[in-house]
């Protein structure tokens, strides 16, 4: 009898132990797609004078422009392949 709970109770710290790695699996997943968007919404606020948005005092912007790397250059690359559709398609595939 008392192996009967045994195994039972193994089965259910096992299944426990599953759905919480599933859960926690998610949630780095959605965590990690806020960090990029909350990414994207710093670097709009940033960088907004390029496409139209009131930008920040002067001195904010050299402040953060150091951590803004990342942007600049994929901004720049984006500007360089703006009107040739394959150069665009080739930095996508990473051919070259």
């Amino acid at each position: 009898m008392k192996s009967i709970i045994k195994k039972i109770k193994a089965k259910i710290i096992s299944f426990w132990e599953i759905a919480d790695e599933v859960a926690r699996g998610k949630a780095v997943n959605i965590i990690e797609v806020e960090v990029e968007e909350l990414e994207n919404i710093f670097g709009m606020l940033v960088l907004g004078s390029f496409i139209g948005f009131p930008s920040p005092p002067m001195q904010i912007s050299l402040d953060l422009m150091p951590l803004m790397e990342k942007e600049l250059i994929l901004m720049l690359e984006k500007v360089d392949t703006a009107h040739e559709p394959i150069a665009q398609l080739f930095s996508v595939l990473d051919i070259g």
